[in-house]
């Protein structure tokens, strides 16, 4: 298991405890607490979510200001951003992108009072993510995929978002 530092505070890109590979396909252990405990994330999950999505969809950027996320990557490959939206840190409105894979297996833990949103690269992609807290809708900030105050740079100009991604 690797656990390394990103350039947002808080925010870690993390190679899984087992990765492994034979003639019969793969196998991957995506958490363990008492590994990623020796690691530092203390973090207690109490929900895991999978959404599914065709190439080219968008889907974020969400957040809220109590949750923690393990972000991964199940099936494909898809472009992911995260956001400081902490107001308070000196980072606020800052941004980072990875990409995250079946093949890298790599993992993202996002803090409370960041965004994130991913890009779907691959014909289809299953994002899976552990959190903190239940969903809570209500509870959640939505910043608009192409903010110009933010400034993200996305692999695609015009990619498929829903109403509430799109600001409507």
């Amino acid at each position: 298991m690797e656990v390394s530092k990103t350039g947002l505070d808080g925010v870690l890109l993390i190679k899984p405890p087992t990765v492994f590979e034979d003639l019969r396909g793969s196998y991957v252990e995506l958490y363990n607490e008492d590994l990623y405990a020796k690691m530092g994330i203390t973090v207690k999950f109490i929900q895991d979510d999978i959404s599914v999505s065709s190439q080219n969809v968008l889907r974020g950027i969400h957040g809220d200001n109590k949750t923690w996320k393990l972000i991964s990557c199940l099936h494909g490959k898809f472009y992911l951003v995260v956001v400081n939206w902490n107001d308070g840190s000196p980072q606020f409105g800052k941004w980072e992108s990875f990409v995250l894979s079946d093949r890298n297996r790599l993992q993202v833990l996002v803090p409370p009072g960041f965004g994130n949103g991913h890009l779907v690269l691959s014909e289809l992609a299953i994002f899976h993510y552990k959190q903190s807290t239940y969903y809570d809708r209500a509870g959640q900030f939505t910043l608009l995929w192409n903010d110009p105050q933010l400034n993200i740079w996305w692999p695609i100009k015009n990619p498929i978002v829903s109403k509430r991604d799109a600001g409507c």
